[in-house]
């Protein structure tokens, strides 16, 4: 969903076509993204951007990287 969406996708839509709660996304999104957890670096796929009210994930450019190495595997 966020490799086709270049603005990023708010967390509420993300919600919604995923049938998550809140809470799982974020911590999902925290493991994919550029935050420390226990002491660990994640990958830096995603990072969560604030805009006005609304918070959005945005693939960043290692997770577009990753989506092109990951997608010549066959």
């Amino acid at each position: 969903m966020l490799a086709d969406a270049a603005d990023g996708v708010s967390l509420p839509r993300l919600c919604k076509r995923l049938g998550l709660r809140m809470s799982v996304l974020l911590r999902e999104l925290a493991w994919i993204g550029e935050d420390a957890i226990g002491g660990h670096i994640g990958p830096g796929w995603v990072r969560v951007e604030t805009r006005g009210e609304s918070q959005v994930a945005v693939l960043t450019e290692r997770g577009r990287e990753r989506l092109r190495v990951g997608g010549d595997r066959k």
